[in-house]
Formats: structure tokens, sequence, C-alpha cells
């Protein structure tokens, strides 16, 4: 059975037959195919299945360096016409700008092992049931009630222009997001692959009602600064909040933490930090939404911040390498990372534990928000797993706490675990190992 999804070679035609009805300077044709599905439950029972299937067109059109976008989802003719037409008529409207770059011609991508797995493509409502099948069992075992998700994906891509470039790409993924709740506890565990039958959901499960049970009965700890150790979920939710400082907007307007400059140490010499589409963990999309061939880049390499992320326009106004790290036109955030990687380090995650005095083990935040941009320094609470580390042991669990850290400042005293992990949800995914902190800042306790 063939994956539903528009094949790379119907969205190349599809490219080549809208960028023929462009009398635009330049043209750029983007053709993106999804294909989604996503089942929740609570409480042991499927309480929602829902599906997707979508093909977009988005067109820019570049008319004497004015530039104009439009988009549709209808594929007949008189449909596409209509996008064309718009998006040149409204560059006409658009100021002119110098800075506009010409669009990438042809290329050639590195090919980019398991981020296309053909039996999660056509992965049903069944393979979504099996995930979710052991983590009833877990719940029921272990006395709690169960809540999450479990979804498939296919996605295709084909950037096209008139400069002759034109590059595709198609990826698979799956996700399992489980959260167990006990009668004054909860836990919380994940998994993510480009390959649904790569996530051990009976793992998940199990490790979710473990937190749950070790938290039960949970008591108050005083707030202030404490070592803590960060699980990948947590250690995420937290980097995210600095990967657009990497972005050569960020860098360019002074919002960057790195705006003061590059090849200059801001962090700890433990951390190393990369964006790569090809990591094993995390495979990606080796060209940006312009079709420009992204760079595996070095961003930070032992505390030193070696590089930004550029697209072409921040390439050109700048004077540097374009990066490939294009979002889809129009856009209010500049070139970004797509596939972060933090380097591990050389204790396993045990040895962090048992080589602190005390601390606490974090499972992962709740509604971090920004604070300080700039510095960023932001601000969240703990949730779904907070425990007790006494004498190198995890002793027992403790009511959520509420955190003021500066991110930079965070990572200038940091240890790393040598194991890996991919982790995400919603807006973001990156691959990262567990991290230690010095001097983590709690400003108050809940009461739960």
């Amino acid at each position: 059975m063939d994956s539903p999804t528009m094949q790379a070679a119907q969205r190349e035609a599809l490219a080549k037959r809208i960028l023929a009805l462009s009398s635009a300077d330049r043209t750029e044709v983007l053709v993106s195919a999804g294909d989604a599905a996503l089942t929740r439950f609570t409480h042991e029972v499927s309480n929602q299945n829902l599906a997707v299937e979508n093909v977009d067109v988005s067109v820019r059109a570049v008319v004497d360096n004015r530039t104009g976008v439009a988009q549709t989802n209808r594929l007949d003719d008189a449909s596409l016409r209509s996008a064309v037409a718009r998006a040149v008529e409204m560059a006409k409207l658009s100021p002119p700008d110098p800075l506009t770059p010409d669009l990438p011609g042809p290329s050639a991508y590195a090919p980019v092992d398991g981020a296309y797995d053909a039996a999660t493509a056509v992965a049903g409502a069944n393979v979504r049931a099996g995930m979710c099948s052991p983590v009833f069992a877990a719940a029921e075992s272990a006395e709690c009630w169960s809540a999450g998700y479990a979804s498939t994906s296919t996605s295709g891509l084909t950037v096209a222009n008139t400069s002759g470039g034109v590059a595709s790409f198609d990826g698979t993924d799956a996700a399992l997001n489980v959260k167990m709740t006990a009668s004054d506890s909860t836990g919380f565990a994940e998994g993510y692959s480009s390959a649904a039958g790569s996530i051990d959901a009976a793992a998940v499960a199990r490790t979710a009602a473990e937190k749950a049970r070790g938290t039960a009965n949970p008591s108050s700890v005083d707030p202030g600064e404490w070592t803590v150790v960060l699980e990948p979920a947590a250690f995420g939710e937290i980097l995210i909040y600095l990967a657009d400082h990497f972005s050569a907007q960020s860098f360019d307007d002074g919002s960057s933490f790195c705006s003061d400059g590059l090849d200059r140490s801001y962090f700890s010499e433990q951390f190393t930090l990369s964006d790569d589409y090809a990591h094993p963990l995390a495979p990606g999309m080796p060209f940006d939404f312009e079709g420009q061939p992204t760079q595996r880049l070095s961003l930070v390499e032992n505390g030193v911040v070696k590089s930004i992320l550029t697209d072409s326009y921040y390439a050109k106004k700048l004077d540097r390498v374009n990066t490939g790290h294009a979002l889809p036109a129009p856009n209010a955030y500049g070139p970004q990372a797509r596939n972060l990687v933090v380097a591990g380090g050389s204790k396993s995650t045990r040895e962090l534990i048992a080589q602190t005095k005390r601390g606490l083990l974090i499972s992962r935040f709740w509604y971090i928000r920004t604070v300080d941009r700039k510095r960023a320094i932001v601000t969240g609470m703990t949730r779904d797993g907070t425990f007790a580390i006494e004498d190198g042991c995890v002793a027992r669990g403790v009511r959520n706490m509420r955190f003021n850290v500066g991110i930079v400042d965070l990572l200038g005293r940091c240890e790393f675990s040598s194991e890996q992990r991919r982790t995400g949800s919603y807006h973001y995914s990156m691959v990262v190992p567990t991290a230690k902190f010095e001097r983590f800042a709690f400003t108050s306790v809940t009461d739960f």
C-alpha cells in the first residue's frame, strides 16, 4: 500500500506547472503535502481520533526587487492561476528592497538515512491503538489513570524556482506522549521517532507510571538555589528558548545574547551545540524552504559561539555564507534551526545523580515564559515528576516549584550525560542529553 501523500514526482510536476504561469522576474513555488493522524486517550479509553490530509501551494514572486507571496490548497488550473496572479500583484504593490536575494540555483543534496519509514507512512488507527494498549495496561497495573496521545504523520515538500532549483524531501514521524495520574502525584514520559515501530510504548508507559508512583505523598522543599538534574524533556523545554538567539535576524537586530560578538566564550566548555539534519535520532530535511542546501553547522564549540544561521536575505545583508535555514516566506522570525543537537558528556545519567549530594531530579517543565529576551531569562514550573536527590540517590517526590533562571548563565555551570535522546513537543524537536546544573533558582513552591 502506497502512502496517500502526494509523491515527489507529482509535487515537482505541479511546481513546474505553476512556474510556467508566472510573469514575475523570479518565482519560487513551495508544494507541501501532509498526511497526519492522532489518537488521544484518557482514563484508558481512546476518546478522539483525527486525521488531516492536505496539499498547500505557496508562490513567491519577485518583480523589480519587490516581493509578494500567495497561497492556496486548491489545485485546479483556475485556482493556481489566481494564486500566481495574486503573488505578482502583491509584489508590484510592495516596497522595493535592494537586498532582495537571487533564488538558489540547482544543487545536490546529501541523502538522509532514516528520515522516511514506509510502514509509518501507511500507519492507520490500528497502529496508534497498538501504541496505546501498553499504556492502558501499565496504568491499570500501577493503579493510575493515563492521558496522552499517539500520532503518526507523513510529510513531503518540494521547492522549485525559475533559477532552475528543484528540491524534494519526504519524511515520516511518530510520537507517544504519556501522563500517568495517581491519587496525589503524576508522572510523564515520551517517545519520538521517524519510525512508529521503533518506539517502545511499554517502556514509555512504564516510566510514566513509575514516576507517578514514585512521587506519591510529595513533600515541600524550600525555594532557593538548587543543584538540578534535568531529564531530556525538561532540558529541551528550556533550551528551545535559546534557539532563536542563533538566528541572523536576532543577531542583526540586537535581541540575541550573541549580538555582542561571535567567537566569544559565553558558556561552559562542557556545552557544544550544533544544527544537524542528518543526526540518526532526528533525521531531517537537507535543504531549507528556499531550496538552499542546509549546512550541518556547529553553533557552539566548547562554550564558544562559532556561527549564526542565515537564509538568502540575511546572508546578503550581513555578507555571510547562506547556511540554508530559511523558513517559508513570508515570516517574521528570520532563519531558524530545525535540528538542534547538544553533545553528550562522559558520565551516565546514573553517575550524574550519584555524584549529587543534595539536589532535585526534574522530569519536565510547564508554562515557560520569557522574562528578559536579550539575557534569555525565563520562568516556569516543574511538572509530572519532581524528585529530591539525597546523598546520590533519588529519595522521594517533592511538590512542584516555580523557577526563574537565565539560560546563558545556567549553561556556564553545566554537565551532561553521555546518553542523548530525542525530545520535543508542540513546536520543537531536538536531541539532548540529561543535563546537570548548579545554582538553579527556584522562587516558590506549589501546593501540589
